[in-house]
């Protein structure tokens, strides 16, 4: 090995960078990610997506990895030394580990009931800032670092030939998803294989049916990491008054309904949403009339609903990290008290509130500091009965805590 300075060259063509202390020691911790420091800022220049392998200041190998262009994020980990050496990055090796991503979710996926899924998990999944969704026959493929572009043949040729799909999407997932401006129904997806989905896809979870779009938008309709979620409030809806903000296409309003809820009340700022929702209580066998659906900021929604004596039995709230509706902004750190607050003055005592947020830098602590603040502000006790996060579908790596992003809670008023 040949060594100049920070970089070395292999024989087997892996470039060699040397890491700091603190990164060494995260490595030896499992760490998949290697964070931008000066020592990383002494790397040379290197094309996204290189081999790279990553050393202590003694030589020793650490870890394997692909060079990132993140402004963070510098390389990210796909092997360590005790796998047997540097992987091959190919067809059978992208196979491997879509087989054994694919192997964990037969075990709780039933096809009967379930058609829409996670595939891959990223890091929990041994394939970091690369996720795979199969949506009915159609998979699509979301990169959160361009590092895996170079190698998207052999990646498509595995998944060909594992899944056999009716095609393929490849969507760019930014880390800063603001950065990329208001697009409306623009086309952030591209058919790599196959042939195209439907506009509007129709998918199954948990025996319903909800309508996906793999083509525009960030989002395609469907957050698959609630479906357990969803299926879990279904016993304690018969009869019950619900109340869904932030509900999107309305997946929880759906099971709710379908649960036998007296009323569901539907609260979003989008008009195009509230009408997907609509369309989904239809696809069920749901009439949309019998329930009600409310566009408009869900502050001012609360305060209205306050106001006119309303009150339920359940509360569902799942906002984004990061919302604006004209000049109101909500984030989850520090908005989220108010809005527990704002919840609780229409909820029934005895009623449940169900909070979630997917903020990767909240954690559950922390978010839990959050509802007590919400519950002080409301003068009003608040018990946990359940906290808990993504489907089984959406591993996380126990040395990569990033990974369990999702925080669900369960509470009871007084």
């Amino acid at each position: 090995m040949m060594r100049i300075g920070n970089i070395s060259m292999t024989s087997k063509g892996w470039k060699s960078c040397v890491v700091g202390a603190q990164t060494e020691q995260m490595l030896k911790l499992g760490h998949p990610w290697i964070i931008r420091d000066r020592y990383t800022d002494q790397w040379p220049e290197g094309a996204i997506g290189e081999s790279t392998t990553l050393h202590g200041s003694d030589g020793a190998l650490l870890a394997y990895a692909l060079r990132d262009d993140d402004r963070r994020i510098v390389a990210r980990i796909i092997g360590w030394p005790q796998d047997g050496g540097a992987p091959r990055i190919n067809e059978h090796w992208f196979y491997t580990r879509f087989e054994a991503a694919y192997k964990l979710r037969k075990g709780f996926i039933d096809p009967d009931l379930c058609d829409a899924y996670r595939l891959v998990n990223a890091e929990g999944d041994l394939l970091p800032g690369l996720t795979v969704d199969v949506y009915a026959g159609f998979i699509l493929v979301q990169l959160y670092s361009r590092m895996w572009e170079p190698y998207r043949e052999p990646m498509l040729q595995a998944l060909q030939r594992l899944m056999h799909p009716q095609g393929v999407y490849e969507k760019f997932r930014p880390r800063k998803t603001r950065a990329l401006g208001k697009k409306g129904d623009n086309e952030y997806s591209s058919l790599l294989l196959g042939h195209p989905a439907p506009d509007l896809l129709q998918v199954k979870e948990n025996g319903l049916l909800f309508e996906v779009d793999l083509k525009r938008g960030l989002h395609t309709g469907l957050f698959m990491d609630q479906r357990e979620n969803r299926k879990e409030i279904m016993p304690f809806c018969a009869g019950k008054r619900v109340l869904n903000l932030f509900s999107f296409t309305g997946a929880f309003s759906v099971a709710a309904a379908v649960a036998g809820a007296a009323q569901v009340t539907s609260v979003d700022a989008s008009t195009l949403y509230q009408e997907r929702a609509e369309h989904n209580f239809a696809l069920n066998r749901l009439n949309p009339a019998r329930h009600e659906f409310i566009v408009g900021d869900c502050h001012k929604v609360l305060a209205h609903l306050a106001q006119k004596g309303r009150e339920f039995d359940m509360i569902i709230m799942d906002p984004p990290s990061f919302s604006t509706v004209g000049k109101s902004h909500f984030t989850t750190s520090g908005g989220t008290s108010s809005l527990v607050a704002a919840a609780l003055a229409v909820l029934k005592e005895g009623g449940r509130l169900i909070t979630s947020s997917n903020h990767q830098k909240v954690d559950l602590p922390e978010y839990l500091k959050e509802l007590r603040r919400g519950a002080l502000q409301a003068a009003t006790p608040l018990r946990v009965i359940q906290a808990s996060g993504q489907g089984p579908d959406f591993p996380f790596l126990v040395t990569c805590p990033e990974g369990r992003y999702l925080k669900y809670v369960v509470a009871v008023k007084g």
